[in-house]
């Protein structure tokens, strides 16, 4: 009974904790996760100089910081990746229950830090955004009631995860941030795509989110302001996405030289929302490819280890995750470049930010942890046996 249910993978009973996550984990995702936040330091030490000057502190604090976060990132990344789906599950739930509640209350307790959108908890010593870690909690939770509705008898979890994905969404509007929000909306998509929604319905979302920013444009000087800047044919030279295109031009394909790039003088947000700008500048289209290539290696490896998997939650859930980290980068950088209007959202493990940088370690633990090896037999293998009954 057990070798049909689970497959003929053996299982070594009384293995160590560490081997045998060692052994199962996904070394290649890791090792590419590590190296973005090599990356990351590796810039900070250029991008974050000039803010720390501004702010009175010393020349490496943000730098010093951003380790700081990194290490605790990559200890819950590790730690996490070592728990059983069940556990993930559990503990994200929790997380998002709490992350939720956090995010409702914002408008009341939350503040903006002079940027126009009330989006972090202030502790005096540090901030945390609670939408950084509503994300991971969300797709799980969500990828669970989609689980759920595919059982016999099961519940309407399709239709109770949409409602929370809109219930979200409308939350991180009112802030605003509509960045997150799209994001949070595409990870619902993928997974309910993936769990079989129909075409039809997937295109009438789409006319609907057209609809909500054509609202959002109409009502928000802020959302106005930004679409107008994107469409413009002409770019102010002394706005942030004037001075990151024009540091992307001088970089060339090997760049200016360590050190030496100019837009970290300019930039306000060079450590953060624009720090692959820097990258462009002083490392040139190399730097760049690169950065791009450990973010594909990422998604990619995690997604084909996921089209193997039996459990329709653990699919779900590490679609989702998978989809929301790749996208959230290619964000980030297309706002640089200009392909996308500006929307505020970190380069993940790149980009200085204690929220940011923790709840994607948090994230590719979970990712990590659905992907791991399990002693389970192929979906192919499950297809081919049901064709030879």
């Amino acid at each position: 009974m057990t070798a049909m249910a689970h497959g003929t993978v053996h299982i070594q009973d009384g293995e160590p904790i560490l081997p045998k996550w060692w052994r199962t984990v996904d070394r290649w995702a890791m090792s590419c996760v590590l190296m973005l936040f090599g990356i990351g330091l590796l810039l900070g030490f250029a991008a974050s100089v000039p803010l720390a000057e501004r702010n009175g502190f010393e020349p490496f604090h943000y730098v010093q910081r951003q380790a700081v976060f990194g290490g605790l990132a990559i200890i819950a990344m590790v730690l996490t990746s070592m728990m059983s789906p069940v556990v993930v599950r559990r503990l994200a739930v929790l997380g998002f229950i709490v992350a939720f509640i956090a995010l409702a209350l914002l408008p009341f307790f939350g503040t903006d830090f002079g940027k126009g959108a009330t989006r972090w908890y202030s502790l005096g010593f540090a901030s945390i955004q609670p939408s950084e870690f509503l994300k991971p909690g969300f797709v799980v939770a969500a990828a669970w009631m989609m689980a759920a509705s595919q059982e016999i008898n099961g519940p309407p979890g399709k239709t109770w995860s949409f409602a929370l994905c809109i219930s979200i969404v409308l939350m991180l509007a009112l802030q605003p941030d509509f960045g997150q929000a799209c994001l949070v909306l595409f990870g619902w998509g993928v997974m309910y795509f993936v769990a079989g929604a129909p075409m039809v319905l997937l295109v009438g979302m789409a006319a609907l989110v057209v609809m909500a920013g054509t609202v959002a444009y109409s009502n928000s000087e802020h959302f106005a302001r930004r679409i107008d800047g994107f469409l413009s044919p002409e770019v102010d030279p002394t706005t942030q996405l004037g001075y990151a295109t024009n540091a992307i031009r001088e970089g060339g394909l090997f760049g200016v030289g360590v050190g030496e790039g100019e837009v970290k003088w300019s930039l306000p947000d060079a450590h953060t929302d624009f720090i692959i700008a820097v990258a462009a500048e002083e490392y040139g289209l190399v730097l760049v490819l690169c950065i791009i290539a450990l973010y594909t290696g990422v998604v990619v490896r995690s997604l084909l280890r996921l089209v193997r998997e039996r459990d329709p939650f653990i699919r779900l859930a590490g679609t989702g995750l998978a989809c929301m980290f790749g996208v959230q980068a290619m964000i980030n950088m297309g706002v640089a470049v200009r392909l996308l209007p500006a929307k505020g959202m970190t380069l993940p493990f790149v980009s200085y930010g204690g929220s940011s940088v923790i709840a994607s370690g948090i994230a590719v633990g979970m990712l990590l942890a659905f992907t791991r090896t399990r002693p389970q037999g192929e979906i192919s293998d499950i297809l081919g046996r049901g064709r030879t009954r």
